[in-house]
């Protein structure tokens, strides 16, 4: 079992390691829409990157938990 409370933290730190504004979280949700994007384009033109943009989802989808302070770990 994945432990999402840590993988939110160890994505956040990542972020804040690597100097990522983790300030706005508007932001951040255009990141992510945009990585759906690139998954679609991906996924409905047969790229072989379509597993990278998918974890780039999660990873972006993890960031903005932790942002907001939400513990994905409850909800599922």
């Amino acid at each position: 079992m994945i432990d999402l409370k840590a993988k939110q933290k160890e994505v956040f730190q990542n972020k804040i390691n690597k100097g990522f504004p983790v300030d706005d979280v508007n932001r951040e949700f255009c990141y992510l829409y945009g990585e759906v994007a690139e998954a679609f384009d991906a996924f409905r033109n047969k790229k072989e990157d379509l597993n990278e943009e998918l974890a780039d989802i999660v990873i972006f989808t993890l960031g903005i938990a932790e942002i907001l302070h939400i513990d994905l770990e409850h909800f599922h």
